[in-house]
């Protein structure tokens, strides 16, 4: 929503807005850009009759003052992706969805075209090298926009991505998630089928071929879509490099790894290969992704420790981030550190869904912020019933921030890779900070 009020002001356009909790580093930027509210929270006196528009987030609930007085004045009230998408209507529309790899997908997209020169719009749900914002509507004729499948707002309780309607469009896979919206898997699968079915008539479908129940849905609109599938491409690693292989015998050595990032690597070579890049092009150009903020993302390399910070929170995300760190470092001694900070993944019905995704670890940390819990107003789950769920012989439950840097730093073994996951902040604790803390220098 930040990016969205900056975009807009760079447009010209008189901006405002509210909430009653802003975190960095949106703060700072709505401060420097002047649009930081003078007082959190709702005042139903912002909204006035000249408004031209009133842009609604999720984080808003049906009963907000500001909403309710701008429905009885009859303002146009948009949703954060109803307002994008009628933006966009005019332009060539990409899509990228999925459960997990979209925002990597999307920034690979977003890497080459820019790399290239080539002129296009985006959305992006992660702060990306090289882009200033996560939002950018201009006159272009292309945009690249990552397609969610959460809600819309509270008066638009349809999935974001069904606004889009997409030219091209990836799927990435579908793994159950967000069960506070979709109590059923077959609900969250359902969200799936109606996107393929926004997919302009005649376009192109671009999906993993590894996900059975997205094969059958591709499937099922093969008479109306043109279908793409993919999968992991050649590779390989040494000394810690992730190389493609091409057909050549050539190698092209990446600054990302990971069988999931390598299999987001190839849908993003087909979607780009849709709009006129060549793959001589996007090797090209690849080679010089580092990645999106926060997925997979290596915060400091320094005297036998690698700490890495990564976006995982859903099942999926968490074994896919494993799978890949342990095949990217498989004699290092690796310490998984995770954090459920979506409180609907410490569900009964829902948490067996993480069973074995921490196994792979040498030592498993589970954190769990009570403040966090407390704040809204949540009860933390028995701790045996935790352990159940997620069945990692020797996985240690914490419940503090302080002891959860103590048990980090205890790690004598090295080479040690320490692998954070979280779509939280662990309590407050500044990853950063962590190589201060044992007494290091960091290695710039």
């Amino acid at each position: 929503m930040h990016n969205v009020a900056l975009d807009l002001q760079a447009a010209g356009h008189q901006v405002s807005g509210s909430d009653d909790a802003i975190f960095e580093p949106s703060r700072t930027r709505l401060e420097q850009s002047g649009l930081l509210p003078i007082s959190l929270g709702w005042f139903e006196e912002n909204i006035t009759e000249d408004l031209d528009l009133v842009v609604l987030g999720m984080h808003a609930k049906g009963d907000n003052p500001e909403l309710l007085k701008a429905l009885k004045l009859g303002l146009k009230v948009q949703s954060f992706p109803e307002y994008v998408a009628e933006a966009s209507k005019d332009k060539h529309r990409l899509v990228i969805a999925g459960s997990h790899g979209k925002t990597s997908t999307t920034a690979m997209v977003m890497h080459v075209l820019n790399s290239l020169g080539r002129k296009a719009d985006y959305l992006i749900g992660s702060q990306l090298k090289g882009f200033d914002k996560m939002v950018k509507l201009t006159d272009a004729p292309l945009i690249v926009l990552e397609g969610d499948e959460y809600l819309s707002s509270p008066i638009d309780l349809q999935s974001k991505f069904l606004h889009y309607r997409p030219h091209v469009a990836i799927i990435t896979g579908i793994a159950w998630d967000h069960i506070n919206v979709f109590p059923t898997w077959e609900s969250y699968v359902d969200t799936f089928r109606k996107f393929i079915s926004e997919i302009e008539d005649g376009g192109t479908l671009i999906y993993y071929l590894g996900d059975e129940t997205l094969a059958e849905l591709a499937q099922e609109a093969s008479s109306r879509l043109r279908l793409i599938s993919y999968s992991l491409p050649k590779n390989g690693v040494r000394s810690g490099i992730s190389y493609l292989e091409l057909q050549d015998g050539s190698q092209i050595p990446l600054k990302i790894f990971g069988s999931h990032n390598l299999e987001n690597l190839e849908a993003a070579r087909l979607m780009t290969q849709e709009i006129g890049v060549s793959q001589e092009q996007f090797n090209t150009s690849i080679q010089s992704f580092s990645g999106a903020d926060r997925r997979l993302e290596t915060i400091f390399v320094n005297k036998g420790y690698r700490l890495i910070k990564d976006f995982a929170h859903a099942p999926s995300k968490v074994k896919a981030s494993m799978r890949a760190v342990r095949e990217q470092f498989p004699n290092d001694f690796l310490v998984a550190c995770f954090e459920p900070h979506t409180y609907s993944s410490l569900s009964p019905e829902f948490m067996k869904q993480y069973a074995g995704t921490l196994n792979s670890a040498d030592k498993a940390l589970l954190f769990l912020d009570v403040e966090a819990f407390t704040l809204k107003g949540k009860t933390i789950p028995e701790i045996i019933l935790v352990e159940k769920a997620f069945q990692c012989p020797g996985m240690e439950i914490i419940l503090s921030k302080g002891l959860l840097v103590e048990r980090i730093l205890a790690v004598s073994d090295r080479p040690v890779v320490i692998m954070m996951m979280s779509s939280g902040n662990w309590g407050g604790v500044k990853l950063e900070d962590l190589p201060a803390l044992a007494g290091e220098q960091l290695d710039t």
